[in-house]
């Protein structure tokens, strides 16, 4: 029978590529799959007029979910609500694309490539509008994107230590609820008053970048308090794995493949980023959902260190005996 010793290397030797494999799996797929599903786009103009046009859209296999609106001015409203993603104005002059880069710049990048391939063929050309354009600050729109994997990890750390500090209960949460402020805060300084990549309400932007963090390290901080320190790991992959490659914060959530899109929305990571998009761009329009779903994470992570914190006092458990417990497994 094989030592502790041997079992362990053999572990190691089985468990790296398993890790490697579901890394590149997480992160390589999304982004060779990329590509609109079912993507809000906007047609404005008379019926008659833009039946044609409906229909050369539809031939694109799903790509498009189609809104219909009377006029330009609809349609920009639409953009500025994130109803939809961009729209097509047909005029007498011509098509005229309205796109907004603020709302992903992929996503702008490829209906202006779409419509002008598609113009192209016709022999006319496409005026394109860029509705609510990137900062100046970030032209391109990649600082946002940027922004979530160090988020991530500031979550994943918070709740990390929190843990390892032998912090039970409501210190915890306490603990929990000021290091994440205090990220919120930070982030906010270095995103919005030095860099000037996001251009909403500072406040409200500190208080989303916060709630993001909260929302990963209550996470991490409540799987911990449930099942022990092998709830940081969960935790921390669940938020690596999956969170980070499917928040579609480079692209949009409707560009991944699915489910991947979807469930990138459910995780604090995705819901983080579109949310933070929503209240530093576009005054908090479509915020609402993103916004109760990493409150949700918030509140079920918080109550889970509470509830673990209880569990430990009832067996008898303490501070002392709990970082004894830490060492022993470290």
């Amino acid at each position: 029978m094989p030592s502790t010793t041997h079992r362990r290397l053999i572990a190691v030797i089985v468990l790296v590529p398993v890790l490697a494999a579901l890394a590149l799996w997480a992160f390589a797929w999304p982004v060779a799959r990329t590509a609109p599903r079912d993507l809000p786009l906007g047609v404005a103009g008379p019926p008659a007029a833009t039946a044609q046009l409906e229909k050369r859209l539809e031939g694109h296999g799903g790509a498009f979910e189609i809104h219909h609106y009377a006029d330009e001015t609809a349609a920009r409203g639409a953009i500025e609500d994130r109803t939809v993603y961009g729209a097509v104005v047909v005029t007498p002059q011509g098509p005229e694309l309205l796109t907004a880069s603020a709302a992903g710049p992929a996503v702008a990048q490829f209906l202006q490539q779409a419509l002008a391939r598609q113009a192209s063929a016709e022999g006319a050309q496409v005026k394109t509008v860029d509705v609510v354009a990137t900062p100046a600050g970030d032209p391109r729109g990649a600082a946002l994107g940027a922004a979530v994997l160090p988020l991530a990890l500031a979550g994943i750390a918070a709740g990390a230590v929190v843990t390892l500090l032998g912090l039970r209960g409501a210190r915890a949460a306490i603990a929990l609820l000021g290091a994440s402020a205090l990220v919120g805060a930070v982030a906010a300084g270095i995103a919005h008053s030095w860099l000037g990549v996001l251009t909403g309400d500072w406040w409200a932007e500190a208080a989303v970048l916060g709630l993001s963090a909260l929302a990963v390290g209550g996470a991490v901080a409540g799987l911990a308090a449930l099942l022990g320190t092998a709830g940081i790991g969960i935790g921390g992959a669940l938020v690596m794995f999956l969170g980070n490659p499917f928040s579609g914060a480079a692209t949009a959530p409707e560009m991944l493949p699915e489910p991947a899109g979807t469930i990138g929305q459910w995780l604090p990571p995705g819901a983080g980023a579109t949310l933070l998009r929503s209240v530093s761009y576009f005054d908090g329009a479509a915020g609402t959902g993103p916004a109760l779903t990493l409150a949700w994470w918030a509140a079920l992570g918080l109550g889970a260190v509470l509830l673990g914190g209880s569990l430990r006092r009832k067996a008898g458990g303490s501070p002392t005996a709990d970082r004894r417990e830490l060492a022993t497994v470290g």
